[in-house]
């Protein structure tokens, strides 16, 4: 995922949980909300439960290579925030993929 391609801001990230729109799904909380620029923005947010910093920084790798194959960044306008559960872990890669292509089918980015 490009750097251009990420919610890195806090206030963005405040913004779209509070103002966004939400779809759950068992590993996945899904927050996004339209923006003003011309791509379409992910950000993560893996809670320190889940395990310690080796463990949650394989899951964002994990999440990250899940949306550069499911997100079209370039034809749609909007902020997302996955926010991954500890039930991500129980799951193989490609059961999480899955979950995740329904839920952002659901917004209309996907590719």
């Amino acid at each position: 995922m490009k750097v251009i391609n990420r919610v890195k801001d806090r206030q963005d990230f405040v913004l779209t949980v509070r103002k966004g729109r939400t779809l759950k799904e068992t590993p996945y909380i899904v927050h996004y909300l339209e923006n003003d620029q011309s791509v379409c923005r992910v950000g993560l947010s893996v809670s320190k439960r889940i395990g310690n910093a080796v463990t949650r920084n394989r899951i964002k790798r994990q999440a990250r290579a899940m949306c550069d194959s499911l997100i079209d960044y370039s034809s749609h306008t909007f902020d997302v925030v996955i926010v991954i559960k500890s039930e991500f872990l129980n799951s193989d890669f490609n059961t999480n993929k899955t979950i995740l292509n329904k839920l952002l089918s659901r917004i209309g980015i996907t590719k």
